[in-house]
């Protein structure tokens, strides 16, 4: 059984949101998963809904009156187990302060349930107290959720301190998996400084005998997403509120890279078809080279006749007995059937400048006038890069907006290319 203690001393970086999703997302998995609520803010038990009864045990009768896990723990998906907290657990620390061996307790019950789950997922208070080192003692793997920030990433090096001491004095199996940035915006300059520094970070523990290093920066982050919120308000996992949001596509993504020996849960075909779960980004499909954009004309006899021409340097049969004349007049008429795509001219950057390919100009009497001023405009305009070729279709470029010297006055603003443009349109 794999045991993760999802641990940072920082509140609100989204540790409960990871453990209640990416258990939910193994389960989904067929994997057996088992929760423990070790925060006494109780979250994880109210982000699936449950109602701690009254005379319910809890996580707190496990760690003071030696409950079993099995006695404590309550079925809330399948394959997914969970042991509910309770305020009451903000007691606990104060009522073992002087029980011996209190650092272990967790891990003495955990062991009696070592063959009943595969994976076992300790969501931990935003404290580094006596609850924190049980989840540390009972774990021999440690996953924090970061978000990208500069408290954040300052806290991170007490933490790995902590978790050396526990390893040092409680727990020698202990090491530190790796981090998974949470609440990520890859936009900004800040989150990307502070990616920056933790690679390296990490990057110069290889090779050390420090808890982390092996640890990875994960590949796949958790992008700031409002359904990963609104769903714990249901009492459900963003699986079942939203599984078609960022959300889901992330803590799926997620799930896979971080334990990949199972099949991905069921997500929304629709939403997860051509999408980068890191960007998001829709990626269109690619394109067929038998269709066509413009209209579909079928290919004539001779074009066809060419082809294999071209293909086989054998004459087809078709071509036995014909003249030059027969392929002239073929040729006339596939020009006069065949549809002609007006086209702007393309800016062709070289060292003797910016130069204009006249040829491309659509011939078209009523698009000449548009080809013609596009052309003067790019010959006229040698400075900068060369644009894009663009057809002679698409929108024409808007006028330059006239300087604040001349608004209001009566004087005539000289008119420059990319007007002239827009009045030829």
């Amino acid at each position: 059984m794999r045991r993760i203690a999802v641990i940072n001393q920082k509140g609100g970086v989204g540790k409960t949101t990871t453990t209640a999703n990416l258990g939910a997302a193994l389960a989904a998995k067929g994997v057996r998963v088992l929760l423990i609520d070790l925060d006494p803010q109780a979250h994880l038990t109210l982000h699936f809904g449950t109602e701690v009864e009254t005379d319910q045990p809890t996580i707190y009768e496990l760690l003071t009156d030696s409950k079993a896990v099995n006695d404590v723990a309550v079925k809330v998906r399948e394959n997914l187990a969970l042991v509910p907290s309770h305020i009451d657990l903000a007691a606990a620390e104060t009522e073992l302060a002087t029980e011996v061996g209190r650092e272990v307790i967790l891990r003495n019950a955990v062991d009696e349930v070592e063959g009943d789950h595969d994976v076992l997922l300790i969501d931990c208070p935003p404290s580094l107290g006596v609850l924190t080192i049980n989840a540390l003692s009972a774990a021999t793997e440690v996953l924090i959720p970061l978000q990208a920030h500069f408290f954040a990433l300052q806290g991170l090096g007490k933490l790995f301190d902590t978790v050396r001491l526990v390893r040092q004095r409680i727990n020698p199996r202990l090491t530190v998996a790796g981090v998974v940035l949470c609440m990520h915006d890859s936009a900004t300059k800040l989150s990307g400084e502070v990616v920056d520094d933790l690679c390296r970070f990490l990057e110069v523990a290889r090779g050390t005998d420090a808890p982390w290093a092996d640890a990875i920066l994960y590949k796949t982050y958790i992008r700031r997403n409002i359904k990963l919120a609104e769903a714990t308000s249901y009492g459900q996992t963003v699986f079942d509120y939203a599984p078609d949001s960022n959300g889901a596509l992330d803590y799926a993504a997620f799930a896979d890279e971080f334990h990949p020996t199972a099949v991905a849960p069921p997500v929304d075909a629709r939403s997860a078809e051509n999408t980068d779960s890191r960007s998001g980004k829709v990626e269109a499909a690619p394109p067929d080279p038998t269709r066509s954009n413009g209209p579909s004309v079928a290919p004539s006899r001779d074009s066809r006749d060419r082809a294999a021409t071209a293909s086989s340097g054998i004459a087809p049969k078709s071509d036995v007995g014909r003249t030059p004349a027969d392929h002239a007049a073929s040729a006339d008429s596939a020009a006069e059937t065949a549809p002609v795509a007006p086209t702007a001219p393309c800016a062709v950057l070289s060292p003797e400048g910016v130069t204009v390919n006249r040829q491309s100009v659509a011939t078209d009497p009523v698009d000449a006038p548009i080809a013609a001023a596009v052309s003067d405009a790019l010959t006229e305009n040698v400075s900068g890069a060369s644009p894009p070729c663009a057809a002679a279709s698409s929108p024409a470029v808007p006028a330059s907006p006239p300087s604040a010297a001349t608004i209001g006055s009566d004087s005539v603003v000289d008119v420059t290319p990319r007007d002239r443009v827009a009045d030829a349109v």
